[in-house]
């Protein structure tokens, strides 16, 4: 457009504003979200995080064997927010703000509310290698930036 303000999408049917196609363009839409490459709370991490329960692992309180979270304070096992929420329940009661997602090893900080790239952080990468061996049997694929 003349203005710079919005453009046409055959694809939606209507006019797009350049904000509109911008977030559709980077994820917004989509759920996409970015994960965060720093965090505040890492100094509460396990020493030992290549030694972990195995992604089978069922819930410690419900013994739900699915959307299991790695607590990796304590490298206790608790169901998602989506079934009983007992990791989030173990958050609220002991502050350990970081745990493992065993359906698709993403690692969350509760502190922060966001997730973390275990891929990027040092600190999170071992725990995220041994997850991804216990859970593929191979070691993961080293990611190009």
């Amino acid at each position: 457009m003349a203005d710079g303000s919005s453009s046409s999408s055959a694809s939606l049917g209507h006019l797009v504003t350049v904000e509109e196609e911008e977030e559709l363009v980077y994820g917004a839409e989509s759920g996409w979200v970015e994960a965060r490459t720093s965090c505040d709370h890492l100094g509460s991490l396990t020493s030992d995080l290549s030694h972990i329960p195995t992604p089978n692992t069922q819930c410690n309180r419900c013994n739900n064997p699915n959307e299991n979270w790695l607590c990796l304070c304590c490298k206790d096992v608790f169901c998602s927010r989506f079934v009983n929420k007992h990791m989030l329940e173990h958050f609220q009661q002991t502050s350990h703000g970081l745990a493992l997602s065993y359906s698709d090893l993403s690692v969350w900080c509760y502190s922060c509310d966001a997730y973390l790239d275990a891929q990027v952080i040092p600190q999170l990468r071992p725990v995220y290698e041994t997850a991804y061996i216990l859970k593929f049997g191979q070691p993961p694929p080293f990611r190009t930036s």
